[in-house]
């Protein structure tokens, strides 16, 4: 599970908390925030522009996507580097054929496919245009998925607007009952809250932790991509390694003599 992303709620939903009960926490204060009409207006109108934007088996794909959000193993790019320098060794001392043999130890379907690419005497260079092809698929994928999220935090806080022009209208149409004049005049404004709460603290920082998601697993990518050709072009298991480690940061290169 992805701590930061929790704590950031947590932390978030404590402000909105304590800004409303204030510091005497009066939690009669919470009545006044709180309005299904309000809610519906966004949450229903905010789904059904979503609805019009993308087919629905694109918006019910939505749940698995933002899980990642929350359930995320980061894998770590040194370790893939030295997975693949290990492949490099093996072929280059009992020739590329031996690489089928490591088939079941390869939990990373992507890899996997790309080892068997090797194996079976594939030119780098269509390896590479399979590879870069699938890789610009996945890229696809996920930009379809943050396009939704961006998607919902454009018009959420448009239908928190549109909630605050209907609560205006039934305020100034009911002028002559002051007893009404209250209750529309919380909906005007609460559903403007609403509005601005689900585009700046959900759907919002969700779209740019899976812009990041995405940026990371693409990078993992290309260095499987960049390893399975070297590996089967044959470059000494050193020159695999300095090829892969130009993907890190420096502080995460190996040094060597």
């Amino acid at each position: 599970m992805d701590f930061a992303t929790v704590v950031g709620l947590m932390v978030g939903v404590f402000m909105v908390f304590i800004g409303i009960v204030k510091t005497d926490l009066n939690l009669d204060n919470i009545r006044s925030f709180t309005s299904y009409e309000s809610m519906a207006i966004v949450v229903g109108g905010t789904l059904g522009s979503l609805l019009i934007s993308f087919p629905a088996k694109k918006v019910l794909n939505m749940i698995k996507v933002v899980t990642k959000v929350f359930f995320h193993r980061s894998r770590s790019p040194n370790e893939l580097i030295e997975q693949l320098v290990r492949y490099a060794e093996i072929a280059r001392r009992d020739g590329i054929l031996a690489l089928e043999n490591v088939k079941g130890q390869i939990k990373d379907d992507f890899l996997e496919r790309g080892i068997m690419l090797a194996v079976d005497g594939t030119d780098p260079e269509f390896i590479e245009e399979i590879m870069a092809t699938e890789l610009a698929k996945l890229e696809e994928r996920h930009m379809t998925g943050k396009r939704i999220l961006d998607i919902l935090t454009k018009y959420a806080p448009a239908w928190g607007m549109i909630g605050t022009l209907i609560g205006l209208i039934l305020m100034l149409t009911a002028l002559s009952t002051p007893a009404v004049i209250g209750p529309n005049m919380a909906i005007a404004l609460v559903t403007t809250l609403y509005g601005a709460i689900m585009a700046n603290f959900v759907f919002g920082p969700i779209a740019d932790k899976l812009a990041q998601r995405s940026q990371e697993e693409v990078t993992l990518k290309e260095v499987v991509m960049r390893g399975v050709i070297s590996i089967q072009t044959g470059d000494n298991p050193r020159i695999v390694r300095r090829k892969l480690e130009i993907y890190l940061p420096p502080s995460l290169r190996r040094d060597e003599e």
